[in-house]
């Protein structure tokens, strides 16, 4: 077993009997990124200095005999949205590509505190708009199991990291399923925290309303040890909220768990059905109550998404103008700039890719004059809906069972000129952050035949994620039942 292999807990446990160094320990996914990144492409930016420099502290702190955190020298990686103070933090985008981060976000500061070491900064879709980490302005990460096959969006690079033991844990950010369904796609657990859990201070804003930061990590008690860690009231950020944590115990004979009809939709794919309807029959088997729920609103919450997202986009990506920071063809000599107007249009032409010009485009429409009525507003009262379908179904149960994705991992370029098809992948996913719940996704099985006429594409199976959704601040019900899953049951 490599060191690259260990859990935090196993980490810490080596580092406090002294079995292996900080220092060892960071070399040795140091040299692990430089052999195989090169293929799989899911770091931005290394920040090999910074993180030698803070292995040595916690291997200077254990010499003299003081006590460490279960996260000291535990090395981490980081969304390209996430602010690492003195570091390049391009949010995938062209528009920001020489722009370093001038503070640290406050999830940062709060596992600075721990003592994590810090790798450095994953690829993610651009301003955290995609599926599959092919909107990336700078390269496209692949999926560690099926190298001809995308990781998922928008954080794929720190999915893909945590999957292939390119880092301990990483964060993400989650906006509509973009930590759970690559997390289900690289077979690892990616918690989206309940809306207001973790401060979003000094992440890089795609919509304000429904973003937010969690962990990707190997295993669901590691996800648990950074949530906590991550979790809880920010002064930077008054969306943030403190975490009255009441105690919990899973209690099998009592526990009853939703499965939502709406779910098992028509075009899913049948291995995928197959294997989460047989997790859940292992649940069942072992005393748990499992019924069935409706969530009929659910069938909206894809067109509700791609109104309120786009729409907060236009009005957060508004400050990339090409005159306060981030690139501008001011500096071009051959831009050919003659008023304003110019600086405007050609920066934005030049520093935005295609899906986020789109977006932008579309949020502008829904927002303006005469159309906000009909799009925005309306958006916003399916939302409510939405919100008010979960608050019923948690009237009758504990928990909800969901697919995290329809599919497997699927090809690279196999959706890329289709987006529609693209957002159809964060279908069972979307719908958690319109109602502001935590969910996260857990391994549960692999699919096997899923190219039998092209076997030089599979390396083994695809992975295949199981959503276990909560009540409102319910993640220790989350975690409970997912590491029992974990342990016992997968």
């Amino acid at each position: 077993m490599e060191l690259t292999d260990f859990s935090i807990k196993e980490i810490h446990k080596g580092l406090k009997e002294k079995s292996f160094s900080a220092l060892e320990l960071c070399r040795a996914y140091l040299n692990k990124i430089r052999r195989e990144d090169k293929e799989l492409s899911c770091y931005l930016t290394v920040t090999e200095e910074l993180a030698l420099l803070q292995a040595k502290k916690i291997d200077d702190l254990i010499s003299q005999g003081k006590e460490i955190s279960l996260l000291s020298g535990i090395p981490c990686a980081l969304k390209d949205n996430i602010l690492l103070e003195d570091v390049k933090c391009t949010a995938g985008s062209k528009i920001l590509e020489n722009y370093i981060a001038p503070y640290d976000a406050t999830v940062v500061k709060k596992l600075k505190k721990e003592g994590v070491v810090f790798l450095g900064k994953t690829n993610p879709d651009e301003f955290a708009m995609g599926s599959s980490t092919e909107n990336s302005a700078f390269f496209t990460t692949k999926n560690p199991h099926d190298k001809k096959r995308v990781p998922g969006g928008s954080s794929g690079g720190s999915a893909a990291a945590v999957a292939a033991n390119l880092c301990s844990f990483a964060l993400g950010s989650d906006t509509g399923g973009s930590i759970r369904q690559p997390a289900s796609f690289c077979g690892i657990a990616g918690l989206k925290p309940t809306y207001g859990a973790v401060s979003r201070y000094g992440l890089i804003a795609l919509a304000s309303s429904l973003d937010q930061i969690g962990p990707l990590a190997k295993t669901v008690e590691d996800a648990k040890i950074v949530f906590d860690a991550i979790k809880g009231k920010d002064s930077l950020d008054s969306t943030s909220l403190t975490l009255n944590v009441k105690p919990y115990t899973l209690n099998f004979k009592s526990l009853k768990i939703g499965v939502p009809k709406e779910y098992f939709v028509k075009g899913m794919d049948k291995e995928v059905e197959e294997i989460i309807k047989k997790a859940m029959k292992k649940f069942e088997e072992l005393g748990v109550k499992i019924k069935e729920i409706s969530l009929p609103h659910s069938q909206y919450a894809l067109p509700c998404y791609y109104i309120i997202v786009p729409s907060e986009a236009s009005a957060n990506l508004a400050r990339y103008d090409g005159i306060k920071y981030g690139y501008s063809e001011i500096k071009n000599p051959s831009a050919q700039i003659q008023n304003l107007l110019d600086v405007y249009l050609k920066s934005r032409e030049k520093g935005f890719g295609d899906e986020v010009r789109r977006r932008i485009i579309l949020g502008t429409y829904a927002l303006s004059s005469g159309y906000y009525d009909a799009y925005y507003l309306r958006a916003q009262k399916v939302k409510t809906l939405i919100k008010e379908d979960f608050e019923k179904a948690f009237e009758k149960v504990d928990l909800i069972f969901a697919p995290t994705s329809p599919t497997p991992a699927f090809l690279l370029g196999e959706k890329t000129m289709d987006p529609l098809s693209m957002y159809l992948s964060d279908i069972f996913t979307v719908p958690v952050n319109l109602a502001g719940l935590p969910a996260i996704s857990i391994p549960c099985g692999q699919v096997q035949n899923f190219l039998p006429s092209h076997p030089k594409y599979g390396g083994g199976g695809l992975p295949v994620g199981l959503q276990i959704i909560g009540k409102p601040f319910g993640e220790e019900e989350i975690f409970q039942t997912a590491l029992f899953f974990e342990k016992n049951v997968q």
